[in-house]
């Protein structure tokens, strides 16, 4: 899978329009699914898969192919996605003023929501810690589990991509998760 993804990379670094096409469809819905998931807008959506893409082809020269392809491209979906958020002009409130209303001034009281210190400490050790286990699963374990839930693939579309039956994938899958809490649970 990687070396096709590669190909098609050479080829359209060489001007393929058919190998740009082929990496469009390949990640165009996972890629869409990402956005979706921050926007919650679908023709906002649509717009910024498109110039996501447009980014990425443009830079596709400066791809390093030591890293996973799909890692690279949904990173630049991500950070456009924030730029596009953070662009929008959206009505603020200063917090350091009450509201003056007809009946009297309002003032606000927000509640910190945010991790403290030790509790972001603690949930990146965690998170460093998983991707650690899944990389030491054996291959056929670590492929399964990463598309399903780093790439957000279904199991039919693990099926096609790994080329075995959907029973397989579904056994995989299960075997693991079960062998990451096991491994998790002995650390």
């Amino acid at each position: 899978m990687k070396e096709e993804i590669q190909k098609y990379i050479v080829q359209a670094l060489e001007g393929d329009q058919k190998a740009y096409e082929r990496l469009l469809l390949r990640y165009k819905g996972g890629i869409y699914n990402l956005i979706y998931q921050m926007i919650k807008n679908h023709e906002e959506t649509e717009d910024l898969v498109q110039e996501t893409f447009i980014k990425a082809f443009n830079s596709l020269q400066s791809y390093n192919n030591s890293y996973a392809f799909s890692t690279w491209l949904y990173k630049i979906a991500y950070n456009h996605c924030i730029d596009a958020i953070r662009k929008k002009k959206l009505k603020t409130l200063p917090l350091d003023r009450p509201i003056r209303l007809k009946e009297g001034e309002v003032h606000h009281q927000i509640k910190d929501d945010s991790l403290s210190p030790e509790s972001r400490y603690l949930f990146n050790e965690r998170q460093d810690m998983i991707k650690k286990t899944i990389s030491e699963l054996p291959e056929r374990y670590r492929r399964a589990i990463i598309l399903r839930h780093q790439e957000d693939k279904s199991y039919e579309e693990i099926s096609k991509i790994l080329d075995i039956p959907l029973g397989t994938v579904k056994a995989r899958i299960f075997r693991a998760r079960e062998m990451l809490k096991k491994r998790i649970l002995e650390e």
